[in-house]
């Protein structure tokens, strides 16, 4: 796929991958980049940056995510690139209270489907479309001292793969992103309070910046790959996962138990 002159929408813009993403779709000539945050103030702050549409959106609320669908058609006349990429990380383990795995659920899992059913519909009835759903390598791979975010990524992961399955032969194209360690304040805000889940993704690989992932989302698009691996060691870290998993959980375990000891 070819940025230049597509329309596009991309949720939890307003910093981090979402807003590197906008402003590197807006260089690429995109005719149209919608610019969807939960916070309003920072949706428009990146959409004034770059002559972008700012909407606030909360990607929980499946009318919400309907009406950003809804208003986008309306305006422009379709939708050629929808990027889900709102996420969030909580830390913790199977003792996290069963609202904040709910919640987490809603953000990392539903709003992917919320996205999907608002989006696939119009698609169809012109013949293609884009999907671009941000995932997390913890989708293919884990996420120590995170079962929330490891349980979902996986879960969005599986979804993205099952709409390729199933609107592949109608057009519908389907990336899932899955970077390691990025320089957002989903990592940095909890490694700077030491949380064990950011430790293992900073000692994992590079810590990229958000530009470094949008460079290798164009690069993805351009190619039409469903798995985009900004750091390809994860491809690297999943063969060998399938290829012999007791060895490779003993090996991210030996990992956590040297960042928890550092």
């Amino acid at each position: 796929m070819d940025v230049n002159g597509a329309v596009t929408v991309i949720t939890g813009a307003g910093s981090g991958i979402g807003a590197a993403l906008a402003r590197r779709f807006a260089a690429e000539g995109a005719r149209a980049v919608v610019v969807s945050d939960r916070d309003p103030d920072a949706a428009a702050r990146v959409a004034a940056e770059i002559g972008g549409t700012p909407a606030r959106t909360d990607v929980t609320d499946e009318a919400a995510v309907a009406a950003l669908v809804e208003r986008t058609v309306a305006e422009h006349g379709r939708i050629d690139l929808f990027c889900s990429n709102a996420g969030v990380a909580v830390g913790g383990g199977v003792e996290v209270d069963t609202g904040t795995w709910q919640d987490t659920f809603a953000v990392n899992v539903l709003a992917h489907v919320y996205a999907a059913r608002a989006a696939v519909p119009p698609m169809l009835e012109r013949g293609g479309g884009y999907l671009l759903n941000v995932v997390s390598a913890a989708g293919l791979l884990t996420s120590p001292g995170d079962a929330p975010y490891a349980v979902t990524k996986h879960a969005a992961l599986a979804l993205a793969e099952w709409l390729v399955v199933t609107y592949g032969d109608q057009g519908i194209r389907v990336s899932a992103v899955c970077p390691l360690g990025v320089a957002t304040p989903l990592l940095l805000d909890p490694l700077r309070d030491g949380h064990a889940a950011a430790k293992v993704v900073a000692a994992s690989g590079e810590v990229m910046r958000p530009e470094d992932v949008a460079e290798s989302v164009i690069q993805g698009l351009a190619a039409e790959k469903f798995l985009i691996l900004p750091h390809p060691e994860v491809g690297a870290y999943w063969a060998q996962k399938a290829a012999d998993p007791d060895r490779w959980l003993a090996g991210v375990r030996s990992l956590a138990r040297g960042v928890e000891a550092s």
